[in-house]
Order: structure tokens, then sequence, then C-alpha cells
């Protein structure tokens, strides 16, 4: 069976005009997984979603890679949620992101202050009883994910494929591949390690989860490169 690495991108600049590129961490992150995974695999395709930080996250993995791999082909339907939708929708006031930056300033650790409401906005954004409030709801997202995963496989051919792309996407795919419930793959969401590996085994129609959420390279090199926003 052929192998699919689903890689969540490096750590992007939380805080920062720009959260679209890769921090300094990130860009760190991409290399060291690169170097884990030279000599072990040889994907004959590397595809990613058309954000900043999935391309400067398989930059990054090329750079530690030190081999041929692949230029990234670009699969928008691997693109994670408009996550300031979704807070925006929760806190409309944090459209203006001098009052977010205000308001979690208040709290000694702004950081988590900031994945607390992001939880809880996202738990808002899959109930289902806001739809109207979002662009992209829920079901619509899965749906985009799950074409995409079809479509990946069908660039595959049959061989290993390198993915970066965001923890949303790789929440519904294994969702999918394991029949879990929202709540539980929402869950997932929040554990998913910055350049993590997610393996996923195919051949044909079938599909298996192998590997969730590895991040063993990181820990390696360095703990205090394992971040998970």
């Amino acid at each position: 069976m052929a192998t699919i690495y689903l890689i969540r991108h490096g750590q992007a600049s939380f805080g920062k005009d720009n959260y679209d590129q890769l921090s300094e961490t990130g860009w760190r992150q991409g290399r060291v997984l690169g170097r884990w995974l030279a000599g072990k695999i040889s994907p004959q395709v590397v595809l990613g979603g058309s954000l900043e930080r999935h391309r400067e996250t398989a930059e990054a993995i090329a750079s530690g890679y030190g081999g041929d791999l692949p230029d990234m082909q670009i699969l928008a339907g691997l693109n994670e949620f408009d996550h300031r939708s979704v807070i925006e929708a929760f806190r409309p006031a944090w459209a203006d992101r001098a009052v977010m930056a205000r308001d979690l300033s208040a709290f000694p650790k702004p950081a988590k202050a900031f994945q607390e409401a992001f939880v809880q906005a996202v738990q808002r954004w899959a109930s289902g009883f806001h739809d109207q409030d979002y662009c992209e709801n829920w079901p619509a997202f899965r749906q985009r994910v799950l074409a995409a995963l079809d479509q990946l496989i069908e660039f595959g051919d049959g061989a290993d494929v390198l993915v970066t792309t965001s923890g949303g996407p790789i929440s519904v795919i294994v969702q999918e591949l394991l029949g879990l419930t929202d709540e539980k793959a929402l869950r997932l969401n929040e554990v998913i390690a910055n350049t993590s590996v997610t393996r996923v085994l195919y051949s044909g129609a079938r599909r298996s989860l192998s590997v969730f959420n590895n991040y063993s390279h990181l820990e390696a090199e360095d703990p205090a490169l394992v971040t998970f926003r």
C-alpha cells in the first residue's frame, strides 16, 4: 500500500500582522522534519494548500531533506477553514485586531486565553445552529476536505504522497477514516502539533489510518520545538 504523509504546517506567526507565515520556530520545525524524513521516504508527489504557511513549510522540509523533492503542487481543498471569520463571528469586536490585542493582554497568558476563545468559537461554528453566520459552514468544510482527499489520491496514483496542510483538514480526514463524531474530530484538532506527521495508507478505494500526530522528530531535536499554535 502507498502512503500519504499529512504534515501540519510549522508554527505560524501568532500575534503578527501577517499570521499566514512561519515564525522562526516554524521554519526550524520544518527543517528538522526534512532531515528526519531524509532516507526514510521518497515521495513521488508533494501537494499542499494555497496558504503561505503551507508553501513555506514545504520549503523548510525541502531544505532539511537535502535531496530532490518534487515541487509542491497546490490543492486548495487542503486549506484550513477561515479561522478569522470563525473567531469574529464568536466575538465580533475582535474584527478590530487592536481590540483583540487589548482584551488578550489583560490575561497573564494571552496565547492561552486566545486558544480557549478559539475552541469555543470553533464549537459554535460546528454546532449547526449558526450556519448563516459563516461563508463556509462545518458540513461544507468537511465536504471540501474529503473531495481534496480523493483528488490527492488521484495525484498519487499508487505512489507515496507528501502533503502540507493544517490541523482542520487532518482532523476531518482522521474523522472520516475512524468514523468519529464531530465533537471528537474537533478535539483532535486541538492536539495536532506543528509539523506532526499523520500517515494514511491507501490502495484503490481502501484507506486506513496508520499513524496520527507523530512529532517524535521534534522531541528528539529539542522538546521546546513542540508547539500546537
